[in-house]
């Protein structure tokens, strides 16, 4: 698939894992159909929210060709190729270009920072001679993190760098310094931190938002309000949405289990934690009152969501059982 410009909600899928943290490929492959039936605009893996520092090389390699063959140029696919060097860069930007990518996306190396801006363009440099598509200069803390004047040489300097993933605070002033100083040759800023901060991106002028996919649905539903203007909508969307910040801390767990009770993996397993759940029993009950009031406005569904604290789960049985008693009422869910 090739476009001239992206824009919209270009999702970032979960890789799913066996209880024995291998891979689960044919998993993988169900996310990505869910990414693509929950009208995404496009596909993003992996990065950060895919669990990418976890996988090895040999991994991102080959699930870079699985994502795009299951995607099958429906939506466009933009792989992550982000290294711990230049060359570490280049290598997975050969994979993506051979594999038929429609772009890349890349933050600064996220072992060592770079020291000065001349490594900083060596390594997009390094990435922009392997592909003949749209590159995605990634601003993330993981990495060096830039300032919007580094940004702005960058796209400026380096021919296929042409949008931005801005994730650094204050998200919303770098998102309007880049669009009011780096001219005609940056197509788009995208937001990331899960559509956090999208109600005040999209007024200065974003092109999109790179979420992690566990609500695909719902982030497609609040942008396409914010691009209709209709703000109220928008709200109430966002509203619903919001709880689930707050439950992302949970490194490594919070996606895969909305994935599970959503019935499109099997299990919420990570290669982060291996001996006990992260979420225990409040966690559990905070997730079926905030999926209650999410459950209206998703568009995919393979079934009905799975509600209650899975086995081995530890916590207050009467606390558990609050919902039942009365509990917490769950939102408005009109519209």
């Amino acid at each position: 698939m090739s476009q001239d410009t992206f824009r919209g909600v270009f999702t970032i899928p979960s890789t799913p894992f066996d209880e024995d943290g291998a891979i689960d490929w044919g998993g993988l492959k169900r996310v990505v159909d869910f990414c693509v039936g929950c009208g995404a605009h496009g596909i993003v893996w992996p990065v950060n929210a895919s669990g990418f520092p976890v996988l090895t090389d040999e991994e991102r390699l080959k699930g870079m060709q699985v994502v795009v063959e299951q995607t099958a140029g429906r939506i466009p696919v933009i792989p992550g190729v982000q290294g711990v060097s230049a060359p570490h860069a280049a290598m997975f930007s050969r994979r993506a270009r051979e594999v038929g990518a429609d772009g890349v996306i890349a933050m600064a190396p996220y072992v060592q920072e770079l020291e000065d801006e001349e490594a900083v363009l060596r390594y997009y440099q390094a990435i922009d001679r392997e592909v003949n598509v749209p590159i995605f200069l990634q601003n993330h803390t993981r990495g060096s993190v830039f300032s919007v004047r580094t940004m702005v040489r960058i796209v400026n300097a380096i021919e296929h760098v042409d949008y931005v993933k801005e994730e650094t605070l204050p998200v919303t002033h770098k998102i309007t310094g880049l669009i009011e100083q780096a001219g005609p040759k940056l197509k788009g800023v995208f937001g990331g931190a899960g559509g956090r901060y999208l109600l005040l991106e999209h007024p200065r002028g974003v092109a999109g938002q790179m979420p992690g996919c566990h609500i695909t649905d719902v982030v497609v539903r609040l942008w396409n309000a914010l691009e209709a203007g209709d703000l109220k909508e928008a709200k109430r969307v966002y509203g619903l949405m919001a709880p689930l910040f707050a439950l992302e801390t949970l490194k490594g767990s919070n996606y895969p289990e909305v994935l599970r009770r959503r019935l499109v993996t099997k299990g919420a397993y990570s290669r982060l934690s291996v001996s006990k759940p992260t979420q225990d029993a409040y966690d559990h009950q905070a997730l079926d009152d905030i999926l209650r009031d999410l459950e209206p406005l998703f568009t995919w569904s393979d079934g009905p969501v799975l509600y209650g604290t899975p086995e081995g789960v530890k916590g207050s049985s009467d606390m558990l059982n609050a919902g039942d008693k009365g509990g917490v009422d769950t939102f408005d869910r009109v519209g």
